[in-house]
């Protein structure tokens, strides 16, 4: 590593030297003493960093432990977002992995290693284990020979040396069973208009199915068809910046009252999470005080500012987007350069893959219950009830998160239990979310029963309710799944507005009124599931998340 500049942002470097730490935890988590034996930094400073850490989104704590949180997705995705590479080619090597019925991926050079950005998967028993961010020694991989066959650097080893050989000869390599047993793979190098190699494809196999030079056979012509057009794509330009959209927030005094229709209420899309922001990290430093480090979450702004330009950024872009002097951009952007995230080139700054190292690979591992459960806690240490999310399976609904209240009296429902979603809360709300055709379509074919004296069973009246959850925001059912039973639920919609799940609080029908019901766990609800949209959004920007 170079000298250290004297401009360098100290609480920066520190913050992310503890994050590193948190990342290289079993399943990003270590204790708070481990992380500072390990960065060799005193524990009232891993303090301070930890406590700006989470307020930022970037860790969680639970005891003493930091844990890598959902938010931390943001730095990645800056970078993905940057280079536009999973944008504009990922689209070809998803159509790639359908017609060869194989996973295929993209990778670039990361130092003296490789680094996947994307991977186009293929559902098998036998699975790989590849996910954006991982990084692999070159010498151990097919990307690796290519990317050493383009740029000259020194083989470690003779027979690396005559992989790179053949590389550059053939321009493809050939991965058998170099990384794992069984594992093979062919990849072939992308170029951009002026030549350069700016990432590889490959295709990967299982000798399971084809040895190496079977799977060269069968996939080469299909690959050069696939980088063709890639490099088209790249000829064409950069597309711009996805786009999330926020849920729409509910101001207070719009919260809605129960009325007389006791099966469905007035409400709006839960909230989300604000974005941080120069003038928020100004503001949480007046609430918090010596215990939040604001040159830490200025320093990264500017690198999520990155995610908003496309290639190369200037100083003066850099600064507006993250809401900073340009100064105080300035000395952020040399501390990112020394730390190797950042490379300074004649047409501005550019963000640096290295930066999916820091929990990247770790958070595209996340499925919806990883990221809800944490929030589910959080509810229900409020509440005190129990709550859960569930997703829509045919025609019912699955729990696939689930934390039980407090109270002596809960409601004894597990993880992966199915329900009828005609009679549940989640499920009108889930049903009430499809495109209107499609939900015609499954209310036609349900055949309700009565499961309690109150169960909605007339067609007509259960296509009402539907409609009502829908256009009031939220579902509401009282006793009609089982006496005593009452529950209240909302859409919990990813990064793209879908929604993709329900939340909902379960409690005895007797311990308060409905309007108090309605009062309380309404807004907590719709906190509850801004926060899991957000997460959502974060971690799935450039892939789905696993619903199970």
């Amino acid at each position: 590593m170079t000298t250290r500049p004297v401009e360098a942002v100290g609480p920066l470097e520190r913050g992310l030297a503890v994050l590193r730490a948190v990342v290289a935890g079993e399943g990003g988590r270590r204790g708070v003493g481990e992380v500072a034996r390990e960065t060799g930094l005193a524990r009232a400073t891993v303090d301070r960093i930890a406590t700006t850490l989470t307020v930022l989104g970037v860790l969680r704590t639970e005891g003493r432990a930091l844990l890598l949180a959902p938010g931390a997705a943001g730095l990645g995705n800056a970078y993905l977002d940057s280079c536009g590479l999973p944008a504009l080619l990922g689209p070809h090597a998803a159509a790639l992995a359908e017609r060869l019925d194989e996973p295929v991926s993209l990778a670039v050079p990361d130092g003296d290693g490789v680094r996947f950005l994307a991977q186009a998967d293929r559902r098998r028993a036998l699975a790989f284990a590849f996910r954006p961010g991982d990084l692999l020694p070159a010498e151990r991989c097919a990307p690796g020979a290519l990317f050493a066959a383009e740029d000259g650097r020194p083989a470690g080893d003779e027979a690396f040396a005559a992989r790179v050989r053949e590389a550059r000869e053939r321009g493809v390599a050939v991965d058998d069973q170099l990384i794992e047993p069984g594992l093979v793979s062919v990849a072939l190098p992308v170029r951009d208009p002026a030549g350069a190699v700016v990432c590889a494809v490959s295709v990967a196999g299982h000798t399971r199915r084809r040895d190496a030079a079977a799977l060269e056979a069968l996939a080469l012509a299909p690959l050069r068809e696939t980088v063709a057009a890639m490099e088209a794509a790249l000829a064409l330009g950069a597309v711009p910046p996805k786009e999330t959209p926020a849920p729409e927030t509910v101001p207070p005094e719009e919260t809605p009252s129960l009325g007389a229709v006791p099966s469905g209420q007035t409400a709006h899309a839960p909230g989300a999470v604000p974005p941080e922001e120069g003038a928020r990290g100004d503001v949480l430093k007046e609430e918090l005080g010596a215990g939040f480090l604001r040159s830490l979450a200025r320093g990264l702004d500017v690198l999520r500012a990155f995610g908003a330009v496309r290639g190369p950024a200037r100083l003066t872009d850099l600064a507006r987007l993250a809401g900073l002097p340009r100064a105080t951009a300035r000395r952020s952007l040399i501390t990112l350069c020394h730390l190797g995230y950042v490379r300074e080139d004649p047409g501005g700054f550019v963000l640096l893959p290295r930066v999916l190292g820091l929990g990247h690979s770790l958070l595209s591992a996340l499925t919806l219950p990883d990221i809800a459960t944490p929030h589910l806690v959080r509810l229900v240490r409020t509440v005190r009830e129990s709550a859960s999310v569930a997703v829509l399976d045919g025609d019912d609904i699955r729990y696939v998160a689930r934390v039980a209240g407090s109270r002596l009296l809960r409601i004894d429902i597990v993880v992966g239990t199915r329900l009828p979603a005609y009679a549940t809360s989640m499920g009108r709300v889930l049903l009430g979310a499809l495109p209107e055709n499609e939900r015609d379509a499954r209310l036609g074919r349900i055949v309700p029963e009565a499961l309690t004296p109150r169960t909605l069973t007339g067609s007509g009246a259960l296509r009402e309710a539907v409609a009502a959850t829908a256009e009031r925001g939220f579902g509401w059912v009282e006793e009609e799944l089982e006496e005593g039973l009452r529950s209240v639920a909302v859409p919990v919609p990813d990064g793209t507005g879908r929604v993709v799940a329900a939340l909902n609080v379960a409690l005895g029908a007797g311990r308060c009124t409905p309007e108090e019901s309605l009062a309380v766990l309404l807004p907590q609800l719709r906190e509850t599931a801004g926060r899991i949209s957000a997460d959502l959004a974060a971690v799935g920007r450039h892939a789905p998340v696993p619903t199970a």
